[in-house]
């Protein structure tokens, strides 16, 4: 396995501590038929379960991702990663998240005894500030924003490799799996529909890859926060809007770095983007809780993206899966 630039295609070994190619492109994963991820650290993931949920007469599968060790699919990425430069013998990393990204590469690098620094917003919730110093990860709070953590980690890396679940792509290879589960879960079908939330399109791109190895693909409908939209606006081409703050705090993300990755998927996939309002969120949250399932507000908005999506129905046949991306306890 090595990384290559998805521009020139330079190669660059995994143990790079460089996190983009010298032309400014990102690294892609290139793996041989017999290149496999080790799989030595354990926190005990799990094929989680798909929970049919009826919304009126909306009928769904939501994919209980906020059942892994750390409450967030995130588990799955920060697995693949540190994982594989476990194996490598690299024993200092940093990364900058706003939240569960950081809990998750937090949490597995404690189990593998790898040093971890976590860059994050300064108005993180503390329940998740709390979940990711438990884990013996060092915190730096970062002024203004998202965007504000992740120019700070690269200013200040040193001699850390950057541990990246946005620039790295063996935090993708994590996600591969999750869409033979959903596959085996429907009895050897793909379903017609997913919907998820999408801030960096970790999911999205891992999704993707797993359904390519299967030889058919579903329809990928993103879901944004009508405050915070960057994916819809460029795949509907409509103009740019000032960016607020929204209750979805892990899809406030205002300029993805993998976005050309993202709306050819969409392209290839026959995919849309849904943008959802607050209030539509909260109300979606509230109807989650109502039937037994507490997660955070950005799985939330992956419903009613999908409620807003089908109000006018949908064929009784087709499959509707929704990971639900995290735990409600995390905030």
């Amino acid at each position: 396995m090595y990384f290559y630039c998805e521009k020139c295609k330079k190669p660059y070994p995994l143990n790079t501590h460089s996190y983009i190619c010298e032309c400014g492109g990102m690294f892609r994963l290139h793996k041989d038929k017999m290149d496999e991820v080790h799989n030595d650290i354990t926190l005990g993931e799990v094929e989680t379960p798909l929970l049919p949920l009826k919304v009126g007469k909306l009928e769904v599968l939501l994919k209980l991702e906020n059942l892994q060790p750390t409450g967030s699919f995130k588990d799955r990425g920060a697995h693949a990663l540190i994982n594989e430069i476990n194996h490598l013998g690299i024993k200092k990393i940093a990364l900058d998240s706003a939240g569960n990204a950081g809990a998750s590469i937090a949490a597995y690098a404690a189990a593998a005894g790898i040093e971890c620094t976590v860059y994050v917003p300064d108005d993180i919730s503390p329940e998740m500030s709390k979940q990711i110093e438990a884990y013996g990860a060092n915190i730096v709070k970062v002024p203004n924003g998202r965007m504000s953590t992740c120019a700070a980690v690269k200013k200040n890396l040193g001699d850390a490799y950057y541990a990246s679940h946005v620039y790295n792509p063996l935090f993708f290879e994590g996600m591969r799996p999750m869409a033979k589960e959903i596959y085996k879960q429907l009895g050897d079908r793909i379903p017609e529909y997913i919907f998820m939330p999408v801030g960096n399109g970790t999911m999205m791109i891992g999704l993707y890859q797993g359904f390519m190895e299967l030889g058919r693909l579903p329809h990928f409908v993103a879901v944004q926060s009508s405050k915070c939209a960057p994916l819809y606006e460029a795949f509907k081409v409509v103009d740019e809007q000032p960016k607020k703050t929204t209750i979805a705090h892990a899809i406030r993300i205002e300029r993805p770095k993998r976005i050309t990755t993202m709306l050819e998927i969409l392209k290839q996939t026959g995919g849309d983007v849904v943008t959802v309002e607050d209030a539509e969120i909260l109300k979606a949250k509230k109807y989650l809780g109502s039937k037994g399932v507490y997660v955070e507000m950005t799985s939330a908005a992956a419903l009613a993206g999908a409620e807003k999506f089908f109000a006018k129905g949908k064929p009784d046949n087709y499959k509707v899966v929704i990971p639900m991306t995290g735990s409600g306890l995390k905030r």
